[in-house]
């Protein structure tokens, strides 16, 4: 069977849902201060360093997935339809909102790059667009029906329930995330040590 161009779009925008998971997940871990050498898998692996690649890959696939569909022979694309969906010829909402989450995270890619310009607070507010970006990629590849032809979507189907998970994993990361960083902290305020350890300065002697 050949592959359309339909098809391999619908691929690419699985793989940018992965990402888009897999980036929430590695960033909340750096987030509550997880570390992989002292705790499960005790191994030295650079969180960060993964964090940004797969932030990278996710941008690079979140503009391929829609740029594909201008060799489609199925409809006719432009790329005013692409960058404003909501004159796209088929789908218009369910493309807007899929656009959405893409320019959100090209903003959260290049706040990143002026971090030390911009200040921590102010860059932390522009970083938590992502959750609003991965909202619109998840509402995005569970409402659009892959093959454009306006038909009733299926919750069961394979795409679909790939995104479902993807979604299920993330609601799951977060509370488990929060806890933890709850957990954290109780710990440390009793036994006064990191964010709560209490340096006391050598007297003086004259």
């Amino acid at each position: 069977m050949t592959m359309t161009a339909l098809d391999l779009s619908a691929y690419v925008g699985l793989l940018a849902v992965f990402l888009a998971t897999a980036n929430i997940c590695l960033g909340l871990l750096i987030a509550v201060r997880y570390s992989p050498s002292r705790l499960w898998p005790h191994r030295r692996i650079n969180i960060f360093a993964i964090h940004n690649w797969t932030a990278y890959v996710l941008l690079a696939s979140a503009f391929t997935h829609p740029l594909i569909l201008l060799f489609s022979t199925k409809n006719h694309w432009r790329v005013s339809d692409l960058a404003l969906p909501l004159w796209s010829p088929v789908q218009p909402v369910e493309n807007t909102v899929g656009a959405a989450g893409v320019y959100l995270i090209v903003i959260v890619v290049l706040t990143s790059y002026f971090r030390v310009q911009l200040g921590r607070r102010q860059w932390k507010l522009f970083h938590y667009l992502v959750y609003a970006a991965a909202i619109c990629a998840f509402v995005h590849g569970i409402l659009a029906d892959t093959t454009l032809k306006g038909q009733r979507i299926d919750p069961l189907d394979g795409e679909k329930v790939f995104v479902e998970l993807c979604f299920l994993i993330v609601v799951l990361s977060t509370g488990w995330a929060w806890r933890y960083r709850l957990r954290k902290d109780r710990a440390e305020r009793t036994l006064r040590i990191g964010r709560y350890r209490i340096f006391n300065a050598d007297p003086k002697i004259d």
